[in-house]
């Protein structure tokens, strides 16, 4: 992964400390660390961080994977020419990993753990007794539950957290230093979008964009204040998967399907 500036928001920080306890750990310990949460709250920008500070080899996995792709991604990402077979390809990556002491992030990993790619991931960590990090959606801890061999190597659980007031005046400060933006204004942003990294981000471009305008329109005007208005910006929350194939809508703030199985029918 390229070098990229990241900001030390509250995942990033997480994310960095429980990799290092894994690279510190005694060798009789197991080295995956998994970090899970919903879509949007920054777990990415934890993985650029990570990748950049640990020289780890990063990949983003495609829900189209199947073993080889999987396999060929991470030689790639390894700069190694790939064997003619699978098993070829795990030892080489495997020994790259305990060659060299430098993790394996594997993001959007939730697209490969109902997979039997899944099973390569086992194959890497017992070849290589390397770090490994998992980084996926909320539903990883019950997808790596029904792999128990997967399950019971996980040093590290990291569930992400919503972003913070801080978190907020960070990447305000960060992203956009010209223009200074009261808490008022910042708190409701994070309450409006619970804590979207993502959405945040949309929106502090938005406020940033706006504020040019109105500078443009009043030069000698350059102090003005502004208020997060309500359902602006936001758009509607993803659905979420829980345990026992319930589907649950946030927007509504209650379950709208429950998958019944054969068994359980009448």
């Amino acid at each position: 992964m390229n070098e990229v500036k990241v900001v030390p928001l509250t995942n990033v920080g997480l994310l960095a400390s429980a990799m290092e306890r894994a690279k510190t750990r005694p060798e009789n310990l197991p080295g995956l660390v998994v970090m899970y949460g919903a879509s949007g709250l920054g777990k990415t920008i934890g993985a650029t961080f990570a990748a950049n500070m640990y020289r780890g080899y990063y990949i983003e996995c495609r829900y189209t994977w199947t073993k080889k792709t999987f396999l060929l991604a991470i030689l790639k990402e390894m700069g190694i020419a790939p064997g003619r077979t699978l098993s070829e390809m795990v030892d080489a990556a495997a020994d790259q990993l305990s060659r060299s002491a430098r993790p394996l992030i594997i993001d959007d990993v939730q697209y490969l753990l109902d997979k039997a790619v899944a099973n390569i991931l086992t194959d890497l960590y017992n070849a290589s007794h390397g770090t490994i990090v998992l980084i996926g959606e909320e539903r990883v801890p019950a997808s790596l539950a029904k792999l128990e061999r997967l399950h019971n190597r996980v040093l590290e659980w990291v569930p992400a957290q919503a972003a913070t007031l801080e978190d907020l005046r960070t990447l305000a400060a960060a992203s956009y230093p010209a223009l200074q933006i009261d808490d008022d204004l910042l708190e409701d942003l994070r309450r409006s979008v619970r804590g979207c990294l993502r959405r945040i981000s949309v929106n502090l471009y938005r406020v940033q964009s706006e504020a040019q305008a109105m500078i443009a329109d009043k030069p000698g005007d350059r102090y003005a204040r502004y208020r997060f208005i309500r359902g602006r910006y936001t758009g509607p929350f993803p659905p979420m998967i829980q345990r026992g194939g319930k589907l649950y809508d946030p927007n509504l703030g209650k379950v709208v399907f429950v998958l019944i199985s054969n068994a359980s029918q009448p």
